[in-house]
């Protein structure tokens, strides 16, 4: 049975305003919080792929440190204190699962389009449009083997009263049916999946949620211009805070559970 308690939590946004009498210019802009109470029925924790491994090492390295000592804290937190988890890895390995939302129940039939555009062989680079193509990496098969059979971390597998869901469509539906307002995202990569899946920050704020990224419980991939510095993930999250969105800190979001 889930408690009726609440969440006490500062979420913090990107500020584009300046106070009166400041000069309205970016480097007087910066980050302000909020002060939120959060029932807790109302809140889950989406997972986006928590994968056991990645085909580049510094990113596996920096997700395993993640997983280790951030997320398993923050799931035994979760569960303690009632929020629901969501796992959202790559749609073919939720239906896999056994906690898939959508076990045994037949999806919607998307409408035919008379006339679908942009035509396939554009949206796959082939036939009149191959030569837009990205050229053959030598050693894509090596990539390519090396993230084939991907799993969820073992470390944050569906435990208890979790469910796995595949799309957006089946977040929206049980977030609908659960009466979820708010939901917190962690995982990875946080310029990708976070951003861009279907069940992502940006399509789940386009319908109405309030997201809230944990930001120091996810990590991107990043360039050898921002390894250093981990840019692109900052970048990520700040671009989130920028536009609508939240983030919040691991360990504040386990202590409002207690």
């Amino acid at each position: 049975m889930r408690t009726q308690s609440v969440l006490y939590i500062q979420p913090r946004y990107y500020r584009w305003h300046v106070d009166p009498g400041v000069e309205w210019v970016e480097p007087n802009t910066g980050y302000a919080t909020l002060d939120w109470e959060i029932p807790v029925s109302q809140a889950a924790l989406v997972l986006v792929d928590v994968w056991d491994r990645h085909y580049l090492k510094d990113t596996a390295a920096r997700s395993e440190r993640i997983v280790r000592e951030k997320l398993c804290p923050l799931l035994r937190a979760c569960r303690a204190g009632g929020l629901r988890v969501i796992h959202a890895p790559a749609p073919k390995l939720a239906r896999e699962c056994a906690a898939w939302v959508g076990a045994g129940a037949a999806g919607p039939e998307r409408p035919a389009c008379e006339t679908p555009w942009p035509p396939s062989e554009f949206r796959a680079d082939k036939g009149p449009y191959s030569k837009y193509a990205k050229p053959a990496e030598p050693r894509e098969k090596e990539r390519a083997d090396r993230v084939a059979g991907l799993q969820i971390h073992p470390d944050a597998l569906p435990q208890g009263d979790d469910v796995v869901i595949a799309t957006g469509e089946e977040l929206h539906r049980y977030c609908t049916a659960q009466k979820i307002l708010f939901l917190f995202y962690a995982g990875f990569n946080t310029n990708a999946c976070i951003l861009l899946r279907d069940y992502g920050t940006v399509e789940m704020a386009k319908r109405g949620y309030k997201i809230v990224i944990v930001r120091d419980c996810t990590t991107g991939m990043e360039s050898f211009e921002t390894h250093d510095e981990l840019w692109l993930t900052r970048g990520a999250v700040l671009f989130l805070e920028m536009f609508g969105k939240y983030s919040i800190g691991s360990e504040e979001l386990n202590a409002a559970q207690k």
